[in-house]
């Protein structure tokens, strides 16, 4: 049995991979902002031992005591996800640095806030795993989404150099590339044969994370795609609308 801890699990993704740590019968400590969500996401774990906290991982400088009491519930963890973030609106990141702001610290700085804590811990421990959910929008900046590609991007970087870092204490750290998933993030986005579905998308990060994978494109025909995204040549790409358009 693993014991299993889960920030921002009251997404629809994280919600599925709670399901399925949960029927492996695994101890599970769910993190979420909506309390009425993060219920009916416990209920639905209620199979195997699972508590749960409310939290607003934006309130910075209370993330640490929120790991802390944390770890303390589960007695020590043996696997973390860390699934929250949110895209924002482009337009109006690009207007107003409020807005902007508010978009990094979601997608990178409160990320950062959870796993200092955390990667101490397990380092002091020399043993666990961490997966991270990112996103194909950091390979590449686009005009339709580069304040939240920007951040995901410099995750993207951060988790690179803590994995490089862990690997001596037998830590693994997955960067969990996202492409689109039809999930109520994306409920204004016209929807394409390239979209994932939540409950496969929680399948593939289970299995990338149990195998300790360094980066995973999710779902994985991602792999093939972005290379050619990231590698276009910008006078091309600028000319290419379905790369830089809105």
């Amino acid at each position: 049995m693993q014991r299993v801890l889960i920030f921002g699990a009251t997404s629809s993704i994280a919600a599925e991979v709670a399901k399925r740590y949960a029927a492996r019968g695994d101890r599970l400590h769910l993190v979420g902002r909506n309390p009425d969500k993060l219920g009916e996401v416990t209920k639905s774990c209620a199979q195997t031992d699972v508590t749960s906290e409310v939290a607003d991982f934006s309130n910075l400088h209370a993330n640490d005591a929120l790991v802390a009491r944390a770890l303390t519930t589960l007695g020590g963890v043996d696997t973390v996800l860390i699934a929250h973030g949110d895209l924002g609106d482009q337009l109006q990141s690009e207007r107003a640095f409020e807005a902007a702001d508010a978009a990094i610290c979601t997608n990178f700085t409160s990320v950062v806030s959870l796993l200092i804590p955390l990667a101490n811990h397990l380092e002091r421990a020399c043993a666990g795993r961490i997966g991270v959910i990112t996103s194909v929008a950091g390979d590449r900046g686009r005009p339709r989404n580069y304040t939240y590609g920007a951040a995901k991007g410099a995750l993207t970087i951060y988790l690179q150099g803590l994995r490089t870092r862990l690997y001596a204490a037998g830590v693994s750290v997955t960067t969990l590339k996202l492409g689109p998933v039809d999930t109520p993030m994306t409920r204004e986005h016209k929807k394409h044969l390239l979209f994932g579905k939540p409950a496969l998308v929680a399948a593939s990060i289970v299995r990338a994370m149990d195998a300790g994978t360094a980066e995973a494109y999710v779902p994985f025909f991602w792999g093939a795609i972005m290379p050619v995204v990231k590698n276009t040549p910008e006078r091309l790409f600028q000319k290419l609308p379905f790369l830089s358009g809105r």
